[in-house]
């Protein structure tokens, strides 16, 4: 079976100094640009898998096989998707690249890679809806297919923010103090 990529926008939680971040890689039930649903618990019986070989699916750079960017800490289903917690591999050229492009905005989605086990299609409505899913990798991408996630904030850029304000308060304390 030929390994399918479906891509997904995600909604960063947060992104460390470290390169620590959480968010969403699949939402459930919308429909996406490729007209493909994705029905929850379909990810459940692979996590369980990976679960018992002690290891998550690859961390990749826009489902390039040869460039890992990091690896997965935590992976499950809840009622809104499929959650993921990562760590950018900093020391990495594309590593740091994610990690800045994360941090401005400028990169936030994520695609998976897999292989559907399970599917139905409305021939009305023309939309699959992936039942059972071997998820083998999920990316990093500029272009996800599922917008329905969007970056809400990043750490790092809060704290630039937060100094900033704090020294144009101090700017404005001396001012009045003057």
């Amino acid at each position: 079976m030929a390994l399918e990529e479906k891509g997904f926008s995600f909604e960063i939680k947060a992104i460390s100094d470290d390169g620590v971040f959480s968010g969403y890689g699949s939402v459930f039930a919308l429909v996406d640009s490729w007209n493909d649903i994705v029905q929850k618990g379909a990810f459940t019986a692979s996590l369980e898998k990976w679960r018992g070989e002690k290891r998550l699916p690859a961390m990749l750079w826009q489902h390039r096989q040869g460039e890992p960017i990091g690896v997965y800490t935590a992976m499950r289903e809840d009622d809104v998707g499929l959650y993921v917690e990562g760590k950018l591999a900093l020391k990495t050229a594309r590593g740091a690249e994610a990690y800045e492009l994360m941090k401005m905005g400028a990169i936030g989605g994520l695609s998976i890679g897999y292989v559907s086990r399970d599917d139905s299609y409305d021939r009305v409505t023309g939309v699959r809806t992936l039942k059972q899913i071997d998820l083998y990798e999920v990316s990093v991408v500029t272009f996800p297919a599922n917008e329905a996630a969007r970056v809400t904030g990043v750490k790092g850029l809060q704290a630039a923010a937060a100094a900033e304000a704090n020294a144009v308060q101090s700017l404005i304390n001396i001012l009045r103090g003057a």
